[in-house]
């Protein structure tokens, strides 16, 4: 089988200049974890912090510290399948070696909470601190909480997204066996097709991304370089199978419309989705079927794509990387193709939407919207704009 890993990533090495999160004084953050420290921790944890210090580095919110209460800091960061790998592994050393050479670090390896409690402590973010865990949803979900959180008033800044890395037999091998996966393992660069009529399974991923959340006028007064307003967020459950969407995919449907209704955009401004769109037979051509439906006046001029397709499926992380593709959209007027869209399933063809084949396109976009959806039948939709 087949997956996209994160290839020669080294954890203890720099992501930028030094940041002091507790003050003047205090020694600086240079890199995400001691070489000593990596051992007590997950791989998924490692992804993490490296894309958690990466956010905080960009947002330039450490030089306005001073004026920020650590308490009205917090993070939020999903997680799917946590630390499965490091599961497998010490029950394998438990099985050889017996109970005594069990890892006294091996609850901090594979608790999926662990990579927001490391964050928080590496960033002295002193406010609510969890992780949601729900499938392939969590880092969508943890976005459209934290924003809720600020909404609330019960924090300024949130650090928030996901993180997913369980490349492992096991995890290959159990979703193979549901029928899930990719075979087409003698060309791998070509196997995750979404929309496509020959795909047959998703290409297993791994990674992370995190955002910084602010509240808007705070963001204003200290100058932050803003990517996009977070508008709406939708959260539904289908409520109908464990591991299929429902009919019609009505909960994406509804998820989607309350995104749009929560943050009273007109679903006439949505100039790019950000599809969930996993290559597989039944779930890319059910989600399409709803972005049709709730888009049905713009099909014409909305685009959509799935940039699983050159990602893979990062699961817990796959909403927060959807986000990411509907920011940048935003940000640089270019909104990301779907690779490997050579014959569109005629299904999805007769929807008359824009699945934007193999190449990037150059365009103005004001609102995007992007989705995820998770085993369970979870749901969750986030629409951004143009600030």
């Amino acid at each position: 089988m087949i997956a996209g890993e994160v290839r020669d990533y080294d954890p203890t090495a720099g992501r930028g200049p030094a940041v002091s999160p507790r003050g003047p004084g205090t020694n600086p953050v240079l890199a995400p974890l001691s070489p000593k420290d990596v051992r007590k921790l997950g791989r998924f944890t490692h992804l993490g912090l490296g894309a958690g210090l990466e956010a905080y580095l960009d947002s330039g919110i450490d030089s306005h510290r001073a004026s920020i209460a650590p308490e009205r800091m917090g993070v939020n960061l999903g997680v799917g399948l946590g630390g499965l790998p490091e599961i497998v592994a010490m029950h394998e050393t438990w099985r050889v070696g017996g109970f005594r050479k069990i890892s006294p670090f091996f609850i901090l390896q594979s608790a999926p909470n662990i990579l927001a409690g490391q964050l928080a402590i590496l960033l002295n973010c002193r406010g609510s601190n969890m992780s949601i865990a729900s499938a392939c949803a969590p880092s969508g979900h943890s976005l459209g909480e934290s924003a809720r959180a600020i909404q609330r008033g019960d924090a300024d800044v949130m650090v928030a997204g996901g993180a997913e890395a369980v490349i492992t037999p096991v995890a290959v091998g159990a979703f193979a066996q549901m029928k899930a996966l990719s075979t087409r393992n003698d060309a791998p660069e070509r196997a995750s097709r979404p929309y496509d009529q020959d795909r047959d399974g998703f290409v297993i991923g791994e990674g992370s991304v995190v955002f910084i959340l602010e509240e808007m006028e705070l963001a204003k007064r200290r100058g932050a370089r803003i990517y996009a307003e977070l508008l709406g967020y939708g959260a539904t459950a289908d409520a109908y199978h464990l591991s299929s969407l429902a009919p019609e995919a009505e909960g994406s449907r509804r998820s989607m419309q309350l995104a749009l209704d929560d943050g009273r955009t007109p679903a006439d401004r949505v100039g790019y989705v950000s599809a969930h769109a996993t290559s597989t037979p039944g779930g890319d051509g059910e989600e399409a079927a709803a972005i049709a439906a709730v888009f049905s006046g713009i099909r014409d001029r909305l685009h959509v794509s799935a940039v699983k397709s050159m990602t893979g499926h990062l699961l817990g992380a796959a909403g927060a990387l959807g986000a990411l593709a509907a920011v940048l959209a935003i940000d640089r007027g270019v909104v990301p193709p779907t690779l490997n869209l050579d014959n569109l399933d005629p299904e999805c063809a007769a929807l008359g939407l824009n699945f934007t084949a193999r190449t990037a396109v150059e365009k103005r976009v004001d609102v995007a919207l992007a989705n995820s959806f998770g085993f369970g039948g979870t749901n969750a939709s986030l629409v951004f704009g143009r600030v």
